[in-house]
């Protein structure tokens, strides 16, 4: 029998404004350990939500911020029920300017905010959190590890892009000051994740003594956990759930 779960919306105060946010626990019992769930670039929408309330009946307060609050309340752009970018390549334009806002500095300052909401609220335990994204949440989630690895004690990230670029600021350049175990499912038709770049994080990871995995799910695409876009994959997605609760279990 699953677990009933209460979803709200609810606002969190930052040094640049206030972040929309979508909050989500089991009904009843608690306190509960927290997670916080970095949207992919379509940003805080039905289907997101329901990824945290899947998350929440497992046990977990989970807190999905629209991270591009700067830009405007959730949804951002103009979105349609399934997205497929094949057909309406636009969409990738109108989003653009609300990425634009966040920059690495403004994103970890958030994380800061995030994280401190999460330590006040009554319904969480007093333990370290999980983190888990997608697509640029997958960034944000090896960030987070990175600047707060006293606080962090499991990281995920799926179908990410550029988590371990030439640029000075990538993300994967904040191994040495991670502690979290780290997991990361890869797709194996992934431009924005080629495979230079899934083997340097590797090597990074590997080379700071961080506890990590990494696995190439085949035959799926970038945002192969979406069920509302073209990219979904049902058995790709099932094996995220699969490893994404057994890295909470062990860690939270």
């Amino acid at each position: 029998m699953s677990t009933a779960v209460h979803g709200s919306s609810v606002d969190i105060p930052t040094p640049d404004g206030t972040a929309d946010a979508y909050l989500t626990h089991p009904v009843g019992g608690g306190p509960h350990p927290a997670v916080l769930l970095y949207m992919d670039a379509f940003g805080l929408r039905p289907h997101l939500k329901s990824m945290a309330d899947r998350l929440a009946a497992a046990g977990y307060v989970v807190l999905v911020p629209n991270v591009f609050y700067r830009y405007g309340k959730a949804p951002v752009a103009e979105l349609p029920e399934y997205i497929d970018l094949a057909e309406r390549p636009e969409i990738v334009q109108s989003l653009r300017p609300a990425a634009q806002t966040l920059t690495p500095e403004r994103a970890m300052r958030d994380a800061a905010v995030y994280l401190d909401w999460l330590a006040a609220s009554p319904l969480t335990t007093d333990g370290p959190v999980g983190l888990t994204g997608y697509c640029m949440g997958a960034g944000l989630a090896l960030r987070t590890a990175g600047a707060h690895p006293d606080r962090v004690a499991a990281a995920a990230g799926f179908h990410g892009a550029r988590l371990a670029t030439d640029a000075p600021d990538s993300p994967h350049l904040l191994a040495d000051r991670i502690t979290a175990e780290l997991y990361f499912g890869h797709a194996d038709q992934d431009a924005a994740n080629p495979a230079e770049q899934i083997d340097r994080l590797d090597k990074a990871l590997s080379a700071a003594g961080v506890r990590h995995r990494g696995e190439i799910y085949a035959d799926a695409q970038h945002g192969y956990t979406q069920a509302d876009t073209a990219s979904y994959s049902e058995e790709a997605a099932e094996r995220h759930w699969t490893a994404l609760l057994d890295l909470f279990a062990r860690r939270l």
